[in-house]
């Protein structure tokens, strides 16, 4: 039987979707920026 699709790792999960890897390219920061403008509770991880 072959292992679950979701093996979570804290280092790797802030890494690729963390709030310095959004901040860090013009298309993140519109996605933070769409996030803020919906009322999201979390904008980044």
């Amino acid at each position: 039987m072959p292992k679950r699709t979701y093996q979570p790792h804290k280092r790797q999960r802030k890494a690729e979707h963390g709030f310095m890897k959004r901040n860090s390219s013009k298309s993140g920061r519109k996605v933070l920026k769409l996030r803020r403008l919906k009322g999201r509770a979390r904008i980044a991880i």
